[in-house]
Formats: structure tokens, C-alpha cells, sequence
């Protein structure tokens, strides 16, 4: 998988920023103290996501957040994700500004895409997801306020 050339890979070396760390948890409201206490921050309200059967909430973290994930449905994936291997890190996200741009170049490059088009995310914004089995067995999100394409 080659997903561009050298001479495409900015020169300032920075590449993608990562949005945020999505972390896989039980109980929001066991998780959100102790992230809170640890890390001197306080979490974002609560947000469903009913696409996604989870409910959500963001600590900022740095330049980037973390995301505490509990699932609102035992059928949601972070359910079966948190059933097999419990509480943890979930998926890393990276900030795009055209994300039908990036989804095609993923594409065109060989990536397994689990979305093929973005959909609505938390916080109003628009993400698609990755196969692990293309990036070394971490999921993947890419995320943008506009899902891209002149929309």
C-alpha cells in the first residue's frame, strides 16, 4: 500500500494532526472523574450519537482530545468491542479538511474502508472510518467539519 510518493509527503513532516483518542468505556459517569482528575481538565457535556449507538463526551487533551465512548445498545460496536476486550483504547483519529478527498486517496491506495462515504459524527462534524486490518490493527477515523467535496 503506498498512499503517495515522497515528493507528496509534506516537507514540514507534520502530516496529519490527530483530532482526538477514542477510548472505549463501561460508564461515562465512572470513567469522567478519574480522566478529570488525572489530567486537570474537565469533560464536555454528554452527546449521543445515535448512528453510532454511543454516548460521548471530550476531554482536551493538548493541541488534540481524548473521547470516552459508552454504548447506549448492546448491538453498538463499542459493546462488542468492550465485551471481547474491555475497557481501552478504541481508535485514533485524524483531522482532514476534505474528507471525500482523503476517503478516495485512502481508496485509490488499497485501504479497506469500513465507510465509504462520511456520515455525522459527534460535535457536528463528519467522519469515516478505516479497517484495522490496513493500518496494523488500529482503527481509524478520519474526521472534518465538512464531509468535503464542495458540501
Amino acid at each position: 500500500m503506498t498512499l503517495g510518493t515522497r515528493a507528496q509527503i509534506s516537507e514540514t513532516g507534520a502530516g496529519l494532526p490527530i483530532d482526538h483518542l477514542g477510548i472505549a468505556v463501561v460508564h461515562l459517569e465512572s470513567a469522567v472523574p478519574l480522566w478529570e482528575r488525572s489530567l486537570g481538565t474537565l469533560a464536555s457535556p454528554a452527546e449521543e450519537v445515535p448512528s453510532q449507538k454511543v454516548r460521548v463526551r471530550f476531554l482536551t487533551v493538548g493541541e488534540s482530545h481524548l473521547e470516552l465512548l459508552e454504548p447506549t445498545s448492546p448491538e453498538a460496536t463499542i459493546a462488542k468491542f468492550l465485551e471481547k476486550r474491555g475497557e481501552g483504547l478504541h481508535h485514533i483519529a485524524f483531522q482532514v479538511s476534505d474528507l471525500r478527498a482523503k476517503l478516495s486517496e485512502l481508496s485509490k491506495a488499497g485501504v479497506r474502508l469500513i465507510d465509504e462515504a462520511p456520515r455525522q459524527g459527534a460535535r457536528g462534524r463528519w467522519v469515516a472510518f478505516a479497517h484495522p486490518s490496513s493500518f496494523g490493527g488500529v482503527l481509524t477515523e478520519f474526521v472534518s467539519d465538512r464531509p468535503g467535496g464542495g458540501a
